[in-house]
């Protein structure tokens, strides 16, 4: 096992996905150890070993929650679909609320089957972001919609740009609804660092999540994101963005990656850590 470098830079969070082979006392256990001091935490594992369980272990340790994943898939046209996807919207409101993070990331849902229209499908996340935002704001819980890259918008998010996610938000107070920005989604999008300013100016960044880009994509694209400094994401250059823009938040890395969940757990987040330190953070002037 590779020995601990350094402790972790303090505005470090690591998402449980990136190291998802570790369970989650592992992970907070070896997140402590070396010195992170914030975890973004997944629905599906954290209800396997408990809410309210996670929510004592993580504090327990001395970390913090800085996001849930995730919310969303609100682009259903039936309407028994329609209503099961608010109702574990809202739940999942209710499980970031116990598990004392202030934001649940939301991920828009792609087009139902044989639909083609996606104006209207965002239409329809709208509607049900007006249901769900004052349910939010009740238990102290603030919606971030999270854009996706455009290869996702047929199956999983009809949201692509940070512009589009902005329009969204953008009718709700900006302590309701607000906006993900995740490299490995926007990077690519010359409108984009303009959004990121538009969205500080309003108070809408309400989570960053790092990934590097890398190819070529594995097959399904959902494993393809890159360890940092392994691809094309000028991850300073982002960090200076959102700086800039007066985001003083968590700064949380989400990888998907095969090749990664293969290794050792730990290794991989002393390696992260590591990464982090090495491409991410702005050198002191």
């Amino acid at each position: 096992m590779t020995a601990p470098g350094p402790r972790a830079p303090a505005d470090l969070s690591v998402n449980q996905m990136t190291v998802r082979q570790l369970p989650l006392p592992e992970l907070v256990t070896a997140c402590a150890q070396l010195g992170v001091r914030g975890v973004g935490l997944w629905r599906e594992p954290v209800r396997a070993y408990g809410v309210e369980a996670a929510a004592a272990l993580v504090r327990a340790a001395g970390l913090g929650v800085t996001t849930l994943c995730r919310g969303g898939f609100l682009t259903a046209t039936d309407p028994a679909e329609r209503a099961r996807a608010l109702a574990d919207n809202r739940a999942a409101v209710d499980e970031a609320a116990a598990l004392g993070t202030a934001t649940l990331v939301l991920v828009s849902g792609g087009l139902p089957p044989g639909d083609r229209d996606l104006a209207a499908a965002r239409a329809r996340v709208a509607d049900a972001l007006a249901e769900l935002a004052p349910h939010a704001a009740d238990r102290g819980v603030r919606l971030a919609i999270e854009p996706l890259h455009p290869m996702y918008a047929a199956d999983r998010c009809v949201v692509s740009t940070l512009d589009q996610a902005l329009d969204l938000a953008e009718p709700f107070p900006a302590g309701q609804v607000g906006v993900c920005v995740d490299t490995y989604h926007v990077w690519w999008d010359d409108r984009a660092p303009a959004a990121v300013a538009r969205a500080g100016g309003t108070g809408r960044l309400h989570a960053f999540q790092l990934a590097d880009w890398t190819t070529p994509l594995p097959h399904g694209v959902l494993t393809g994101r890159g360890q940092l400094g392994d691809g094309a994401v000028d991850l300073r250059r982002w960090r200076r963005l959102m700086a800039a823009a007066g985001y003083t938040g968590p700064v949380e890395v989400e990888l998907f990656n095969e090749e990664l969940w293969a290794r050792d757990g730990r290794e991989v987040l002393a390696e992260t850590v590591d990464r982090y330190r090495s491409h991410a953070r702005t050198p002191a002037r």
